[in-house]
């Protein structure tokens, strides 16, 4: 059995078929396989030790590193070339196990491959093909062409003087009769390599699946990476919107505020200028509903309050202000992580807009728990049902950010009602 569990096909076939094994066309392929093992190993063996030599001997001035990287990289198109090579043996293609890199630049590509586990284990795969592998092609090799050379020595006799063959060293065969104990051992040998040659061959696509082939933990590291990825991607929008809310607060909020100061100076002087008066007066109502707007979306973009006292207190506001009755019921551990914060409280904002423009509803409860380290968030209104997720982007965009943080958000919504929607999102209380 090789590394992934599946049974290597050649040596399949010669336990369903012992006997008869040495006459199929698997003998052939695996004969194939094993002399081209040995034309490809003493030129990858030169290959590789000149890479090794001059990468050291330029590392004294400071000129080996990419001699080295060179070699560090020699296994994949080793690696490339054994998986052509052993379709000639497994029916099934051995897939690469490399990322895709599609419109990567080089620099990319060269540290994505160095980072990658298959690229060392090709490497090593490399480093035996060229030496261990190698060897025992090679003594295959010279069994094989003995084997075949004593089943054609009556011919060999023949074509030649006796005196002239020695296949004993020292002692000249007589004729091309006395050959054919030669020509019998020769079968013996051709029988005997169709059933070494098939263990050997069956030992290296073993090893060829287990070190050049896709493994499972290569494909975690994947899922590794993309979960870093992801998360920092998410950190990152945070940030974003935390810069955005301070810009908007600090920056354009108290300009508005300065402004409307101002307008109150001069409306204050103006007293009694009649229209003037007026058209100040005005100008700074217009400049007070800025503000508030410009309020509400600072608070739309990231509420103070979520930052400085968390999730709950932040819902608490939210159902103040909310027009139809809200009842929250959150009991958090501790505060959580600040994505997960403001994941869990935009989707609740979401849901309660919903309630209030669609849904028709009287009340509503948000219920909120940190079970088994993941934060659980479930909003219920009594309303008349039948929302669809995939009609508005905005349930849409929160699945999505949901996703971000490995959560899932799931929305029950059947005609009539009630319509509920659940949260679930991993996270660690502090």
């Amino acid at each position: 059995m090789s590394a992934s569990g599946e049974s290597v096909s050649v040596l399949a076939a010669l336990r369903a078929r012992p006997s008869a094994f040495p006459f199929t066309r698997w003998t052939p392929r695996c004969w194939a396989h094993l002399l081209g093992g040995a034309l490809l190993g003493p030129p990858l063996l030169v290959a590789l030790t000149v890479l090794l030599a001059l990468g050291l001997g330029l590392s004294v001035v400071g000129l080996g590193l990419p001699v080295l990287l060179a070699l560090a990289l020699a296994g994949i198109p080793v690696g490339a070339v054994e998986r052509w090579r052993l379709r000639l043996v497994e029916p099934v293609p051995l897939p690469d196990p490399h990322s895709r890199l599609p419109g990567a630049g080089p620099r990319a590509r060269l540290r994505t491959r160095l980072r990658e586990r298959a690229t060392w284990r090709e490497l090593a795969f490399a480093a035996l093909t060229a030496t261990v592998l190698a060897a025992s092609c090679l003594g295959f090799a010279l069994l094989l062409i003995l084997s075949f050379a004593y089943v054609l020595s009556p011919l060999i006799v023949w074509a030649l003087a006796p005196e002239t063959v020695m296949l004993i060293p020292g002692h000249a065969v007589g004729g091309p009769i006395a050959a054919l104990p030669f020509s019998a051992a020769g079968l013996a040998g051709l029988l005997l390599c169709a059933y070494a040659g098939a263990l050997l061959t069956g030992a290296q696509v073993a090893l060829a699946r287990l070190l050049i082939g896709p493994r499972r933990d290569d494909l975690g590291h994947r899922v590794l990476e993309l979960t870093r990825s992801r998360a920092r991607l998410a950190d990152a929008f945070e940030a974003e919107r935390r810069r955005l809310e301070r810009d908007l607060h600090d920056g354009a909020q108290q300009q508005l505020v300065a402004l409307s100061m101002t307008l109150g100076l001069v409306e204050y002087e103006l007293q009694g200028a009649g229209r003037a008066s007026e058209l100040v007066a005005r100008a700074r109502g217009e400049a007070r509903e800025a503000l508030e707007q410009l309020r509400g979306l600072v608070r739309g973009i990231h509420p103070p309050v979520l930052t400085d006292h968390g999730l709950a207190a932040a819902v608490d506001e939210v159902a103040l202000r909310h027009p139809i009755p809200v009842a929250v019921d959150i009991d958090l551990p501790g505060r959580l992580p600040a994505p997960v914060e403001s994941t869990a409280y935009f989707t609740v904002t979401e849901a309660l807009t919903n309630a209030a423009k669609h849904g028709g509803a009287s009340a509503i409860t948000v219920h909120g728990r940190v079970e088994r380290g993941r934060l659980l968030v479930q909003v219920t209104d009594d309303g008349g049902g039948g929302a669809d997720p995939a009609a508005g982007a905005g349930l849409a965009g929160l699945a999505d950010r949901a996703a971000l943080l490995d959560g899932r958000l799931t929305v029950t919504s059947p005609v009539g009602g009630p319509t509920t929607l659940r949260l679930e999102v991993p996270c660690s209380a502090s």
